[in-house]
């Protein structure tokens, strides 16, 4: 299963901070992931934004970017700074 992260306020958008749940086979990148969770979580488009980057595997990565039932893939919301 994979295991997905969700970091700042996404966490507390949505109530918990990881999952793990099985990939269904039409997920194969991330793309298809922000698309799948979105359908089946009603996160609303939260993951849709393009300010809200994406790890894979301790990697931070640009989408489409391949993923499976073995990786942790974390969301990452926009931080601010100054």
């Amino acid at each position: 299963m994979a295991r997905i992260l969700y970091f700042g306020k996404l966490s507390s958008i949505f109530g918990k901070v990881s999952e793990q749940t099985p990939l269904p086979d039409e997920v194969s990148d991330t793309k298809a992931l922000r698309e799948w969770l979105d359908e089946t979580r009603n996160f609303n488009g939260a993951l849709m934004h393009s300010s809200v980057r994406m790890a894979v595997n301790s990697e931070i990565i640009a989408d489409p970017f391949p993923v499976s039932d073995s990786d942790e893939i974390a969301f990452l919301p926009p931080v601010g700074g100054g």
